[in-house]
């Protein structure tokens, strides 16, 4: 299935497509809430994915062989507590395009990234700089502000924002490449997300990655709204770091255990500082106790403390999802159903919605960012009249409602439910 290039505007056109989805089935395994005699039109999913019906039981296995076998669970649960984050390994590296040391569930997303600075953000009075976009998410921004400032460095002289250089408040790689051109001597480390919460707009990993290290600059990334959205192909991007959360589109719940990856090329580095802890330590000697750290080589060396196997049980169930699905499979149908969305507002409702995401297919994922034209509390008033009638996306400051047609569980039905509610509300205000 690939992006329309061109469609019929009406609910039979797309209930059409809807039955030649061949990932259709999959709706049916996530737990739609109800709205009246119906379930809502859940567009959501960047801010929190919907729940696996298969979640529950997960929990349910690892409550009762709590209760049967305490911490004998450790060795004999069904699914034993000693190694249960490798359990999530293979799907999870699969999903970013990872090697399995190079990933690792842990912690939150804010959290991993603090870790990740002790690590990879090493400020010298030649180089103090980090690279961030202008707009960045606040948890990001708080985090390398007092970084920066843990340092002893300024924020004002080592925080570099970017500001959007295109229609919409985008960032063109041109605007990039310029920034490193100018500052990148002083840049100690770029950190860039890899879909912009605002915007909605896809970052290319690689290629800011190749231009980054050029000028001697650690790259990373917040992927809190790419993965499980886009492909990141972590491993071949070359970015020295990544954290991201899996609560979005990866459908793990709320404040998940979120994810890291470290590049392998940093694997066996003992010189690079980290903050350790005791499961970080080489699982081969943790048991005897010793007074010296020795890491595990990878990601894995990065860990404070064992796992949180009631946050993981949902993260395993999602992976399996999607390593059933096919994240190119998804990124398929992706294309499909947000170009769909996107020339359906062209067509019904220009007059009503800009969209702020950019048009061209790789630079967007499931997300589509709008503005709605006119007064700013013609947006408010839009928005809560789509969640009156069960349609749920959500709102962000000042004026953007985030709308995400996510590929496991959405349809076309709903984007084309969605446009016909704007429409109704066009009409109903006169």
């Amino acid at each position: 299935m690939s992006a329309p290039t061109a469609f019929e505007p009406g609910l039979d056109w797309a209930r059409a497509q809807d039955r030649a989805d061949a990932l259709a089935a999959f709706r049916g395994e996530f737990c739609l809430p109800p709205h009246g005699d119906g379930e809502q039109i859940y567009l959501c999913g960047n801010s929190l994915g919907l729940m696996p019906r298969a979640t529950r039981q997960a929990l349910v296995d690892e409550l009762d062989d709590w209760g049967r076998l305490a911490v004998e669970a450790h060795f004999h649960g069904r699914h034993p507590w000693m190694p249960y984050h490798g359990f999530v390994r293979e799907h999870l590296a699969g999903l970013v395009g990872a090697l399995e040391s190079e990933v690792v569930a842990m912690n939150s997303l804010s959290v991993n990234l603090h870790l990740m600075m002790v690590s990879f953000y090493r400020p010298t009075a030649q180089r103090p700089a980090i690279l961030l976009e202008k707009r960045a998410f606040p948890s990001d921004r708080y985090a390398l502000e007092s970084q920066v400032r843990f340092h002893g460095h300024d924020p004002a002289q080592a925080l570099i924002e970017l500001d959007g250089d295109e229609a919409n408040g985008t960032i063109s790689l041109a605007a990039i490449e310029r920034a490193l051109h100018e500052h990148g001597e002083r840049i100690a480390l770029v950190l860039l997300p890899g879909v912009q919460y605002l915007t909605g707009q896809v970052f290319d990993l690689a290629a800011i990655t190749r231009l980054a290290h050029a000028k001697g600059c650690l790259v990373g990334f917040d992927l809190a709204h790419a993965v499980g959205n886009v492909p990141v192909d972590l491993h071949d991007s070359g970015c020295d770091f990544a954290v991201w959360c899996h609560y979005k589109y990866v459908n793990s719940g709320p404040g998940a255990v979120a994810g890291c990856f470290v590049h392998e090329r940093h694997a066996h580095s003992e010189q690079r500082p980290r903050f350790a802890g005791w499961w970080g330590h080489d699982q081969a000697t943790r048991f005897q106790m010793g007074p010296e750290f020795r890491p595990t080589p990878g990601a894995d060396g990065w860990q404070l403390s064992n796992p949180p196997i009631l946050a993981l049980a949902p993260l395993r169930v999602s992976l399996d999802i999607f390593h059933r699905a096919g994240i190119a499979r998804l990124r398929q149908k992706s294309l499909a159903l947000t170009a769909y969305l996107a020339g359906l507002i062209e067509h019904a409702v220009p007059d009503v919605l800009d969209v702020l995401t950019p048009a061209e297919p790789q630079r967007r994922g499931s997300q589509l960012s709008l503005r709605v034209k006119g007064p700013r509390d013609a947006g408010r008033a839009l928005f809560e009249h789509l969640s009156r009638h069960g349609i749920v996306g959500d709102w962000r400051e000042p004026d953007v409602i985030r709308v995400a047609p996510t590929a496991l569980y959405n349809r076309y039905e709903d984007a084309a439910r969605f446009v016909d509610a704007v429409a109704q509300w066009r009409a109903e205000r006169g």
